[in-house]
């Protein structure tokens, strides 16, 4: 049994190398040149020692070399062609064929049948022409016609058999090994495209799930900080206990922005394009007066909604991106400016929603390169729109989005 397993190896071993030599580049010149030389020494050998002259030997040698040369020299379609011609003559003419002959024309078929698995590959072979799909079985059709009118029985008659029946057979190998390669392209490509719009669907999700985080959670865990804290600070007569919890309560919700900061840097390391896909119900303007009633309560300091222009029913998805900005924009306002008035305002125009939100506050600080402002310019972006940040006339720190929107006037 193991030397069974051994031999099997070496077979499927030699089997392989040969392989790789026949799809060598130089595989078509050797087998040309071998195939030339074993046909002058067929043609010569058979004729020797007859009564034909040294003229006509000197001519069906040559003849012998057109039908297995041109495999060396020529592309796939020239070649074929060459050497389908050459034999031709020869069967017809002189009633004779070589095997090297025979064999150059199966090698010249299958090798124009093949030829055609890319159109690169083909013009590169086949410059300035390209071979057809039909030429390869229309070239052995001859051999058929050649076979039936052969007049002489013998080695002659049977090569010219034999070669009328495996020439249809090495065109339509060769075709089907075309067939089977393109095939396997188109499926490799195929899984490529559906690998890639596998992923970037996953690094949509991944983008999503971090606004979410960021807007939703992030805002919540942020109040419960400020409340905290303002609780610890505003209760007059709190025994020390009690304010040792609220400060430990409030560590613990800074703790745990920090480490969802962390977790959020790295979801949007994998998913830098947003490609939305929320899902209902979500929030909208309608929303935002419980909004900031969340934030004064939360800080304690003012905060104001100004209207401009009438109110319209917007598409959700506008009114989702400017209720997720005005939220992380009163987020950022409670903790880089604790106590400052934020006046929120929309601008109604005929194409687009104006939004800005404003605290009078120290300015731009930290906050300027956070999540948050990364997360309200990707809101904007997704919504179709802009979002400009930095500081307000007057001081203070000023949010400027552009929302595009098709508005309908409500009812």
């Amino acid at each position: 049994m193991i030397y069974m397993g051994t031999a099997g190896d070496r077979g499927s071993g030699w089997l392989e190398r040969g392989r790789r030599i026949a799809a060598s580049p130089a595989a078509p010149a050797v087998a040309g040149a071998l195939l030339g030389l074993a046909a002058i020494t067929e043609t010569i050998a058979r004729d020797a020692g007859t009564r034909i002259s040294v003229a006509s030997l000197v001519g069906l040698s040559a003849l012998a070399l057109f039908t297995t040369v041109p495999l060396a020299f020529l592309g796939p379609a020239a070649a074929a062609v060459a050497i389908c011609a050459a034999n031709v003559l020869s069967v017809a003419a002189f009633q004779t064929l070589t095997v090297a002959g025979l064999i150059a024309q199966l090698i010249a078929l299958y090798r124009l049948g093949r030829s055609g698995a890319s159109g690169s590959e083909a013009r590169r072979n086949e410059a300035p022409w390209d071979a057809p799909q039909f030429l390869a079985p229309a070239l052995a059709v001859p051999f058929l016609v050649l076979a039936l009118a052969y007049p002489r029985a013998g080695e002659e008659g049977v090569l010219v058999v034999l070669l009328a029946s495996l020439a249809p057979a090495a065109a339509l190998t060769g075709i089907a090994r075309r067939a089977r390669s393109e095939a396997q392209v188109h499926s490799q490509a195929r899984q490529v495209i559906a690998g890639t719009q596998l992923e970037h669907t996953a690094r949509g999700e991944r983008a999503r799930i971090a606004r979410e985080l960021h807007d939703v959670v992030a805002h919540h865990i942020s109040m419960i900080a400020v409340q905290a804290e303002t609780a610890r600070l505003a209760t007059p007569g709190m025994p020390a206990a009690g304010a040792q919890r609220l400060l430990q309560i409030g560590d613990t919700a800074r703790a745990g922005l920090t480490e969802m900061r962390r977790l959020l840097g790295v979801l949007r390391e994998d998913a830098q394009a947003d490609l939305g896909g929320d899902r209902h119900p979500q929030p909208g303007l309608q929303q935002l007066n419980e909004l900031l009633d969340e934030a004064r309560d939360a800080s304690g300091a003012a905060a104001r909604l100004i209207v401009r222009g009438p109110p319209a029913a917007l598409d959700p998805g506008v009114e989702l991106a400017a209720y997720r900005i005005v939220q992380e924009a009163l987020t950022n306002a409670r903790r880089h400016a604790p106590g400052a008035a934020v006046d929120v305002e929309l601008h109604y125009a005929d194409d687009a929603l104006r939004l800005r939100i404003r605290d009078n506050g120290p300015g731009p600080g930290d906050g300027v390169t956070g999540h948050g402002l990364t997360g309200m310019r990707e809101r904007a972006a997704a919504a179709g729109g802009e979002l400009r940040t930095g500081a307000a006339r007057g001081g203070g720190f000023l949010i400027d989005a552009l929302l595009p929107t098709k508005m309908e006037v409500a009812g």
